[in-house]
């Protein structure tokens, strides 16, 4: 089969000599494109080396390296004293131009009225280190790479490296009230994806599922993820009301729960709902999963003992993360298994990440077991209450009656109300097109009537930013309340459900 007389031009089309890839790199894949489209049909004649050199005006030795490459991966094939040929071995119908496929599925749409990127502020999720923490945090660091683990070098143990479990273990027993061993904690790459691994091993599709009202947005989409049948039951003063999802759904297979700070509203979950809960889930054979995200800043008194701690069933599976008391960026999490559920949860491990990372599993262990945690903590609860402090005074000075605001007891955020005809997506919006993070609460809400207000980050942002983003936030309220001004009596008027609202 002759070579087509235009190979040479097609191929002088595609070669960009100033360009930053070399030539012979441009001209192997320039032929390998000319056989995978059809212009070089199996069996087709390569124009000889000399001659094409010539013809692109580059050296024999491109020519002769690219087909050289072409030859080591097959697509050519050299007969002696014949020249070179396009491999008759190739696919039929590799020259033939592929009809379009279908159109692939749509990227599933972004998680609305999640924690963003960035430090502007009120983001919610931020962390801070003092100068001591991150002096220890280098020396840490630093002596783990110097004499570094052997089994650092090659793959770690999918349930987290042993020394991590027993601190975790350790600091969980006598900060938490959490009755575990080492062989029930779980490392992973943060606590979302421990969420998702329970789910992924409890979960078939169409089982009942209740979750808070209002709900972490994150968990209500990995639950819809699984296939979950969703069962909103509402939050009051007292924090989920049991009784309201027993009547709803009595067989749920779990229960997700904030009970230490209710996200995204802040309360407790008290004690005669927690005995609520667990005495359901021990008689109905559900399990329950208790997301412990920021216990460990509490300003009045000590962190609430954990859910987890007075189950007498083993029906509680407890969830903790390293992001809020350390920062997001390490990728740790940890969740407390019951040991029926410890392989089956391990085996859905191996499918996503393998095991976690062993440098940083490193450092948090020497952190935690060298004594630095609990100093750390103690700083930064410090810094937290300072920065809740100054955010509550500039918003009560800033804002007036156009929020209502609390300090709360413990967190890293709090919730604003707004007052009546106030639209909490279009303030959130307002206030985003001036630099300022303020999530709007009413999209969390599932099915009871939503109330609008603001959810305003204060850990890791410094006192001037939080003040400049108060006063922002109080202009743009200003703005809101001059077009939308409070009914003179009367009820409040039923709010319009925000457009695009998950």
């Amino acid at each position: 089969m002759p070579t087509p007389p235009d190979l040479a031009q097609l191929l002088l089309l595609g070669l960009d000599r100033p360009g930053s890839v070399p030539l012979l790199r441009q001209l192997y894949l320039e032929l390998r494109r000319a056989i995978l489209s059809g212009v070089l049909p199996p069996g087709a004649r390569l124009p000889a080396t000399r001659a094409l050199a010539l013809q692109l005006g580059v050296a024999r030795n491109t020519v002769v390296a690219a087909y050289d490459q072409l030859l080591a991966e097959g697509f050519i094939e050299g007969r002696t004293g014949a020249g070179s040929y396009v491999s008759r071995d190739l696919p039929e119908g590799l020259e033939a131009r592929p009809r379009p496929g279908p159109a692939p599925p749509p990227l599933p749409a972004p998680i609305p009225h999640m924690a963003q990127p960035g430090t502007a502020p009120f983001n919610t999720g931020r962390t801070a280190w003092d100068e001591r923490t991150a002096r220890i945090w280098r020396q840490l660091t630093v002596r783990r790479v110097q004499r570094p683990d052997p089994a650092m070098l090659g793959y770690g143990d999918p349930q987290g490296a042993r020394p991590l479990r027993e601190a975790i273990a350790a600091y969980l027993g006598a900060a938490r009230a959490v009755r575990c061993t080492p062989e029930q904690v779980v490392v992973t790459s943060g606590a979302q994806q421990a969420i998702g691994l329970v789910l992924r091993v409890l979960l078939t599709r169409g089982d009942a599922a209740w979750l808070e009202d209002p709900a972490y947005p994150a968990v209500r989409a990995a639950l819809a993820d699984a296939g979950a049948r969703i069962i909103p039951v509402p939050v009051d003063g007292q924090g989920m009301m049991v009784g309201a999802g027993v009547s709803a759904a009595p067989r749920a297979r779990l229960a997700y729960v904030t009970p230490s700070s209710q996200y995204p509203l802040g309360v407790t979950l008290s004690m005669a709902r927690r005995m609520e809960l667990l005495a359901w889930a021990r008689a109905s054979g559900a399990w329950v999963i208790e997301d412990d995200y920021d216990s460990e800043f509490r300003y009045a008194g000590r962190p609430l003992a954990s859910l987890q701690g007075v189950d007498e069933a083993g029906r509680v599976i407890y969830i903790g993360t390293f992001s809020k008391v350390l920062f997001p960026g390490l990728r740790l999490g940890y969740a407390v298994l019951p040991p029926e559920l410890l392989q089956p949860v391990l085996a859905a491990r191996l499918l996503a990440d393998w095991h976690p990372a062993t440098l940083q599993e490193g450092v948090v262990t020497d952190f935690l077991a060298e004594g630095h945690f609990a100093p750390h903590l103690r700083r930064m609860r410090q810094r937290y209450r300072a920065a809740r402090d100054t955010l509550v005074e500039a918003l009560q000075r800033e804002c007036g009656d156009a929020l209502e605001v609390e300090a709360p007891d413990q967190g890293m955020k709090l919730v604003a109300r707004l007052a009546p005809g106030l639209d909490d997506v279009e303030l959130a919006a307002a206030a985003a097109a001036r630099g300022v993070i303020a999530r709007a609460v009413s999209p969390m809400y599932l099915a009871a009537p939503p109330v609008p207000g603001l959810m305003l980050g204060f850990s890791g942002h410094e006192p001037g930013a939080l003040r400049w983003a108060a006063k922002t936030l109080g202009a743009c309220l200003a703005t809101a309340s001059s077009r939308h001004p409070p009914p003179r009596s009367g009820p409040s008027p039923s709010r319009r459900q925000p457009a695009g609202r998950p």
